[in-house]
């Protein structure tokens, strides 16, 4: 299993069709802004899970 219960097969699927749709000179700018997205995603659970942790 993978990322959001896809497997290698579907994220590979998804990648292609990605590339085919924007193009190569696109895709860097995609995978920034889809890393600073996880990263933010991830640095606010760290924060709920602490603020959980607190009021238990």
């Amino acid at each position: 299993m993978g990322l959001f219960g896809l497997g290698v097969p579907e994220l590979a699927v998804i990648a292609g069709v990605t590339a085919l749709i924007f193009g190569p000179s696109k895709l860097p700018e995609l995978g920034k802004g889809l890393g600073k997205t996880v990263r933010n995603f991830q640095s606010a659970a760290k924060v709920g899970a602490w603020g959980s942790a607190a009021l238990a």
